[in-house]
């Protein structure tokens, strides 16, 4: 007997965007009192890109959903919906998404913003899940984009060595499957509130007192990273029936080497099974997955049929993963 056709949202695109100038430990070091070696060994970031005064978060993300749409064979007038995470709007209205919608044509669209920090790129996945398998849209450009470099405090040595700028895309489409075939299998999202105050933003608008820079408590970040994505990942597993073994692909947060290996390894996935960008990119924040994400298909290493398991952690506390089949 076969499958009962189910509605999904499907990946039909993906596309990224990195600005062109690219930042090395060592021109860091000249910058800020630290090395090569200890960037590298505690992090396992290598260089990262900045961007240059043209390259907002909303002219990154049309680049990259220029990509995905052209991947997916789709035209910017059949487009239903733009979600943007971003944690560096070019504005505080209008949104990034419809600076992008406009640079795109997507006229027939509606855009908004989410904010969810490093975590944006989930939340958005899982709220472009819903609309679709609600039938209210039957496409959604799902864009993670940020400028972090506009936002660091280069007094702080610690933190700002640890992020870049850049822009992903996916392109999610509405298609009737079968329950083994493709599409978003499931998203999980979680905060805790009471951890706000381990990594945040010191400004914003409506507070002219604060010098809006990123400020971050390292070692609790790291102290609550492994565990909170274990669980979410592990939940993914158990919503699905799965098991590790049934992964394909972990494309994570790309935070920090340390926490990227401290979930691979609760999970038992061999290296080689994880896709790893932190070392050329940086924290991109919200970016960070779309990145990866786009760079490992364009690559070949990710295939239609495979299981990938995507999971971020940000400011908020705030948490998720995602279970996607190409």
């Amino acid at each position: 007997m076969s499958d009962i056709l189910i509605r999904r949202a499907v990946l039909t695109g993906t596309g990224a965007y990195l600005p062109e100038h690219i930042v090395t430990n060592a021109e860091m070091a000249q910058r800020v009192d630290t090395s090569d070696d200890w960037i590298t060994e505690r992090t396992g970031i290598r260089q990262r890109h900045f961007s240059a005064p043209h390259e907002t978060a909303s002219f990154m993300g049309a680049a990259a959903g220029r990509e995905a749409l052209a991947a997916a064979g789709l035209t910017p007038e059949a487009l239903g919906a733009i979600i943007v995470g971003t944690s560096t709007p070019d504005n505080a209205f209008p949104s990034t998404a419809v600076h992008i919608q406009a640079a795109l044509g997507a006229k027939n669209a509606f855009g908004f913003d989410l904010s969810a920090a490093c975590s944006g790129f989930i939340y958005g996945l899982s709220v472009a899940d819903a609309m679709i398998r609600a039938g209210q849209v039957e496409s959604v450009l799902v864009i993670g984009s940020e400028v972090y470099s506009r936002i660091l405090n280069f007094e702080d040595r610690g933190t700002c060595v640890l992020f870049g700028d850049g822009a992903g895309a996916v392109l999610l489409e509405a298609r009737n499957v079968a329950k083994s075939g493709p599409g978003l299998l499931s998203t999980h999202l979680h905060a805790d509130g009471t951890l706000a105050d381990i990594l945040y933003v010191d400004g914003a608008v409506g507070r002219p007192e604060m010098t809006g820079h990123l400020v971050m408590h390292g070692k609790e970040v790291f102290r609550h990273a492994v565990t909170l994505l274990s669980g979410a990942v592990s939940e993914a597993l158990e919503t699905n029936g799965l098991s590790a073994a049934d992964i394909d692909w972990l494309v994570p947060h790309q935070a920090n080497k340390r926490i990227i290996d401290g979930v691979g390894k609760k999970l038992g996935l061999p290296p080689e099974r994880v896709v790893v960008t932190v070392d050329q990119h940086a924290n991109t924040s919200a970016a960070s997955i779309p990145l990866a994400l786009a760079l490992a298909v364009r690559d070949g290493r990710i295939k239609p049929g495979q299981l990938v398991l995507l999971e971020a952690l940000g400011g908020g506390l705030t948490w998720g993963s995602a279970l996607l089949r190409l």
